[in-house]
C-alpha cells in the first residue's frame, strides 16, 4: 500500500492492515491508532464511529484500486488488470484480505454494503471509461462482467492451495479475451 502522510489517509491505511490482520471483530479504534502509531483516541477524534472507520476503509480501498488503475505505458486494461491483480495477490495482500472482511460483514451490516456499492461504483466507472476509450462496444456491461471475472479471480487465487496460482500472463490472457484486446 502507498504510503499515506495525510492523518485521515494514515488511519484509513491502519485500518485496512487491522482489518486484514485481525478480522472484523478486531477492527477497534483503539487498535488502529496502534497499528498507525498514534496516540491512543486519535482515530476516535477524527472517526468518530465504528461506522466511520469502515466508511474510511472503503473509501481508501476504493481511492487506492482507482489509482491502481491508471493506464500503464502498453495502455491495455488487460495488462492493468493483470498488474493489479498480481499486485493484491503478492505485494499487497492485506488490502485484498481487508476488502474480503469488509465484503463479509456487510452481509450483516446493509449501511456497509451501501459504501461497498459506491466503491465498486468508482472503480467500475474507472473500467467502463478506459473500455470505451479502446473502443469496446457495450462498455458498462463489460465493464460489469470485467468487475465479476477480476473478483473471481482474485478469490479463486488467494484462496488457491500455493504453489497452484495462476501467472501474470495466464491472468492477462482470459482478462484480455473477456475485454476484447486480444
Amino acid at each position: 500500500m502507498p504510503v499515506a502522510t495525510d492523518r485521515r489517509a494514515v488511519i484509513a491505511d491502519a485500518a485496512i492492515t487491522t482489518l486484514a490482520r485481525a478480522g472484523g471483530r478486531g477492527l477497534t479504534h483503539r487498535a488502529v491508532d496502534k497499528e498507525a502509531g498514534l496516540p491512543i483516541g486519535s482515530t476516535s477524534y477524527y472517526l468518530r464511529t465504528r461506522a466511520d472507520l469502515l466508511r474510511a476503509a472503503v473509501d481508501r480501498l476504493a481511492e487506492l484500486d482507482e489509482a491502481a488503475l491508471t493506464p500503464a505505458t502498453d495502455g491495455t486494461l488487460a495488462a492493468d488488470l493483470a498488474r493489479v491483480i498480481d499486485h493484491l495477490l503478492t505485494t499487497d495482500r492485506e488490502r485484498l484480505l481487508a476488502r474480503y472482511e469488509l465484503a463479509l460483514e456487510s452481509v450483516r451490516r446493509p449501511e456497509l454494503r451501501v459504501f461497498l456499492a459506491a466503491g465498486t461504483h468508482r472503480v467500475r466507472g474507472v473500467i467502463e471509461q478506459r473500455l470505451a476509450e479502446q473502443g469496446v462496444a457495450a462498455p458498462r456491461e463489460v465493464a460489469e462482467a470485467t468487475l465479476a471475472l477480476v473478483d473471481g479471480l482474485l478469490f479463486a487465487e488467494l484462496t488457491a492451495i500455493e504453489g497452484q496460482q495462476r501467472g501474470r500472463p495466464d491472468l492477462e490472457a482470459a482478462l484480455a479475451r473477456l475485454v476484447g484486446t486480444r
